[in-house]
């Protein structure tokens, strides 16, 4: 995106004062362009269909048809269209849902306009955008009910290179790679929404050997961000 372009945003939402407010709020931000807006999901489809925004701002619940049936249907007929989903803290089963039907993120309706605009601005980069304080809370939303929560290495005796290979499940790939055991227990503490400090701790690896181990699984898989390696690990029995 160069300098004089501006990024086509399209804001959706039920709430017309909501609606308005974030439409005037990131009208008033360098580089955003906000092209229209939407009440409901079938709104927001054909609007995009009409105006080709960049970026849309979807959210997750309204009638008629939901941000997430939405999602799905933008992505048949526009897969062009970056789609972030606008949330509230009670909006985790729509939000993995949302994931799961393309969406390339998740915000809160309480983001500065400033912040809101940057992460638009990455959207349409295709950096997905999740916000911190809900992510956790989503990877929670994955674990199945009855989970044991996660053994750290003090209660665990330490494995050997055998024993990890043999002990440990692994998990093919799309593309056919396959998981060490030690990039299967790095899966499994993303999955619980741990940071990359929580991990080299329970771990017993330092922050950069994590980062590595991350960035192997996300290739290995072919996932994009750790929301989708949290989704794959709930798929695969791995929690």
């Amino acid at each position: 995106m160069t300098g004089e372009e501006a990024v086509r945003v399209l804001v959706v939402d039920d709430q017309e004062l909501v609606r308005e407010g974030i439409a005037s709020l990131l009208a008033l931000q360098p580089g955003i362009e906000v092209v229209g807006s939407a009440a409901d999901g079938e709104q927001a489809v054909a609007r995009s269909l009409e105006l080709a925004p960049d970026v849309v701002l979807m959210d997750v619940r309204m009638p008629r048809m939901t941000g997430v049936e939405a999602v799905e249907v933008l992505r048949r007929r526009a897969p062009r269209v970056r789609v972030v989903m606008l949330t509230t803290f009670d909006d985790d089963e729509y939000v993995v849902r949302a994931l799961r039907a393309g969406a390339g993120g998740y915000l809160l309706k309480s983001l500065p306009a400033a912040e809101l605009a940057a992460a638009v601005r990455l959207a349409h980069a295709g950096v997905a955008q999740f916000d911190s304080t809900v992510t956790r809370r989503v990877a929670a939303a994955l674990l199945p009910p009855a989970a044991a929560p996660a053994q750290t290495p003090a209660q665990t005796p330490a494995q050997t290179p055998a024993q990890t290979a043999a002990g440990t499940p692994r998990g093919p790939g799309p593309a056919g790679g396959e998981l060490t055991g030690r990039e299967v227990e790095v899966l499994r503490q993303i999955a619980t929404g741990a940071t990359n400090r929580e991990i080299a701790a329970r771990l017993y690896l330092s922050e950069g050997t994590v980062k590595n181990h991350i960035s192997r699984i996300l290739g290995r898989l072919g996932l994009r961000d750790r929301t989708q390696a949290a989704l794959y690990a709930r798929d695969r029995g791995l929690l």
